[in-house]
């Protein structure tokens, strides 16, 4: 009889055993910490060379640190291996590493700026290799539907698409790396070489010159003969 009672709640037992061991061996979530600028771009692929110079420069550290640390958001534009590809020559080995890091942080603004926010946003925008001085490596946005591209003065990259974002830092993908107008603006042009002198050319000779002289000595023979003939002529009479 007691079997008979038993045999029903048998696999209600067993079921019940079996969840609470799940639930037990389930790890709780490990709590989200903040981004980490190289990680997000390595999982994406294709920023190898943006990852070794934010690497060479420090400012990866620099990024993590300032996400770690506070609540500023920041906005990072990254250009693609094939942006780099698409540089001129020896580019990045003419700059000096101070150039290098400014480089870098004029692809990082110091605000969470979403894809809507481009719409909206006031030009220029400032980005973290300005600073005090006003004008200093600024970025213009314009818009058009839902593209978005970004100006520097010297050339002009398209967003391409949003890598990452978690309401602290966005990171967009960029056509072309952006090259501030403070390095790589037209140099002013040389001062012209002087011109070679021309051959020197007889000038012209001056109003009471040479020849202008022999001129008047002729007419002043000419008026000695004349008051010469005159005189003779008077001589002649009085004879």
């Amino acid at each position: 009889m007691r079997k008979q009672l038993l045999s029903p709640l048998v696999p209600f037992l067993i079921f019940f055993l079996y969840s609470s061991t799940t639930v037990a061996q389930t790890p709780s979530p490990a709590p989200s910490g903040p981004a980490n600028i190289t990680a997000v771009l390595e999982k994406a692929g294709q920023f190898a060379t943006f990852i070794r110079l934010m690497k060479s420069t420090q400012e990866a550290n620099q990024i993590n640190t300032q996400l770690n640390n506070s609540n500023q958001g920041l906005t990072v534009f990254a250009p693609t291996d094939n942006a780099f590809t698409n540089l001129k020559a020896g580019t990045l080995n003419s700059l000096s590493d101070q150039q290098k890091v400014q480089l870098v942080q004029f692809h990082i603004l110091p605000n969470f700026l979403s894809m809507s926010s481009f719409q909206t946003v006031s030009n220029p925008l400032r980005t973290q290799a300005s600073n005090s001085a006003a004008g200093e490596f600024p970025l213009n946005v314009t818009t058009s539907g839902n593209q978005v591209n970004i100006s520097t003065g010297v050339d002009t990259a398209t967003v391409a698409n949003t890598i990452f974002t978690n309401g602290q830092l966005v990171v967009y993908q960029v056509d072309q790396v952006l090259l501030p107008l403070d390095l790589f603006g037209t140099a002013a042009a040389p001062a012209p070489a002087p011109s070679k002198p021309d051959k020197d050319v007889p000038a012209k000779a001056p109003a009471g010159s040479k020849e202008d002289a022999s001129v008047d000595t002729s007419g002043a023979t000419i008026a000695t003969v004349s008051v010469s003939a005159v005189l003779i002529a008077a001589i002649s009479l009085k004879l």
